[in-house]
């Protein structure tokens, strides 16, 4: 296990990421609530080590980010990727709340938007996930907004994923983006994918083909002074995808029950989640790993065409 290397934030880099910042390869960060909130062990470890092997294969460093036991670690060590993979009661740590995980010396999984905060503290350019948070439908009345779409608008970090959850309201987040100034991009596609499906019914605002062109837009936005970040919206393979119209269904009688159930806050979208799986018999997780794999290989493809 490495040191912490700040006297000020407590901050630690695997070996494997420190040695690869140190000879300038590219860096994937990855977040980690996936791993503590998204599925039971052992399945959570087999998804998060093959989502690294994925990385590695296409040429760049995997890091995955927690905060464990105060210390924010940049890349875990097997050993560290394991124990975590076990963590029962973990945070569930976003901006709000990264600071006091440190401070309280908590272990915490990392959200979209905190994950981004600390690739950005350690100059990783490149993010993975699965979906991005967004405006939670009913959101007029509940205010429920992810922080991922705030931090998407000032944290300089390409953020790859299979488009927002699609248990949320994508329209308005869409808009909300939008105003935000954030660039939404689909990787080979006119259309705005729905996480589990390849479409959502909307038009993409922006298309790129290529891993090269993405990787042109963002230095041609460094270069104008645009800060924010970039979302990269990959849709889920055609073989792996649940169609819209079928997780429309699905996703109404989830959330008929967390209504019934009254879920509120950060418990809302693990509890749908865990719902919509159980009403699936598992196929949405199996989807869902699939997005997951898919994306990591983008980002790594985007990262090695940002390093050349």
């Amino acid at each position: 296990m490495t040191q912490p290397i700040s006297p000020l934030l407590p901050i630690s880099y695997s070996k494997e990421v420190a040695a690869a910042k140190l000879r300038g390869a590219p860096l994937v960060a990855l977040e980690s609530t996936i791993i503590t909130h998204g599925m039971p062990y052992p399945g959570n470890i087999e998804m998060a080590r093959s989502v690294e092997a994925i990385i590695r294969q296409e040429g760049a460093v995997p890091a995955t980010i927690a905060v464990i036991h105060g210390t924010l670690h940049i890349g875990l060590e097997p050993e560290e990727l394991e124990a975590l993979a076990k963590t029962e009661g973990a945070m569930k740590v976003s901006r709000a709340d990264l600071a006091f995980a440190i401070a309280e010396r908590r272990t915490g999984a990392t959200t979209v938007a905190a994950t981004m905060i600390a690739a950005a503290r350690a100059g990783i350019k490149v993010f993975a996930t699965g979906g991005i948070g967004g405006v939670h439908r009913g959101a007029e009345e509940s205010f429920d907004i992810s922080a991922d779409l705030e931090e998407l608008s000032r944290t300089g970090v390409i953020v790859v994923c299979a488009g927002a959850k699609a248990i949320l309201d994508i329209p308005k987040t869409l808009e909300v983006l939008e105003t935000r100034g954030v660039p939404v991009v689909t990787y080979d596609s006119t259309e705005f994918p729905a996480f589990w499906s390849r479409s959502s019914g909307l038009a993409s605002p922006l298309t790129l083909n290529s891993p090269a062109a993405i990787a042109n837009f963002q230095s041609t936005r460094e270069q104008l002074g645009i800060d924010g970040g970039m979302l990269i919206a990959n849709p889920v393979p055609e073989a792996d995808e649940i169609p819209r119209e079928e997780m429309e269904i699905y996703i109404e009688r989830a959330l008929d029950s967390a209504e019934r159930d009254e879920i509120s806050g950060k418990a809302v979208t693990p509890y749908l989640l865990s719902t919509i799986f159980d009403i699936t018999e598992g196929r949405s997780l199996k989807t869902n790993i699939a997005l997951v794999e898919n994306n990591a290989r983008l980002a790594a493809e985007i990262a090695v065409a940002l390093a050349e």
